[in-house]
């Protein structure tokens, strides 16, 4: 059996109302005293840690081990393209209500739809679940789209209701992989 860690980044450096997605955006200074919050959640010795190569996440899973990390670009935050950095409240409103009407399907300009993080996400799993379940500790350190992404695949949430759960900053979850199962230990812990 193998205990996987999803953990969604600290608190980014970025006013609240703003859009980012793929923005590579630094930490708050509440980093340290979120990460002291978070590391009792989890084992002191973990096998195996992936991240985001964002550096909001990255930060964090250096701060999980001393062994050499494993980034994966499939783990990235979604894209929202030309809405990036801007304040949702200042996005035009059809191109928005489009949007929110089928996010799972409807990109924002010039970015990803719901769907196409999923893809990537799930072409991550696919590709390293047999290096993951050598381990037997793993934290994966990425986004809460990333996070949604993978549970939705994994325990075969449709898209549509991939943001039912609440994944907050520094917010640890556990999925136990068996030989031929999955268990949600905790979400959002």
């Amino acid at each position: 059996m193998t205990n996987l860690y999803l953990i969604r980044h600290t608190t980014p450096a970025i006013a609240k109302g703003i859009c980012y997605g793929s923005s590579d955006l630094p930490l708050a200074d509440s980093f340290d005293a979120e990460v002291e919050v978070l590391l009792p959640k989890i084992p002191q010795a973990l096998d195996c840690v992936y991240s985001s190569p964002a550096q909001r996440c990255l930060q964090l899973a250096e701060r999980l081990t001393s062994e050499p990390l494993k980034t994966d670009a499939r783990l990235w935050e979604m894209d929202f393209g030309d809405w990036e950095l801007k304040a949702w409240q200042q996005l035009p409103p059809e191109a928005l209500q489009r949007w929110m009407d089928d996010f799972v399907h409807v990109p924002a300009p010039q970015g990803e739809s719901f769907e196409m993080l999923y893809t990537r996400v799930r072409d991550f799993w696919q590709v390293s679940l047999a290096e993951i379940r050598q381990c037997k500790s793993v934290a994966l350190v990425a986004h809460a789209g990333s996070l949604r992404s993978l549970l939705a695949y994994i325990l075969q949430i449709p898209l549509q209701k991939a943001f039912i759960p609440q994944i907050d900053y520094g917010g640890v979850s556990l999925l136990k992989i068996y030989e031929d199962s999955y268990r949600l230990a905790f979400l959002n812990h």
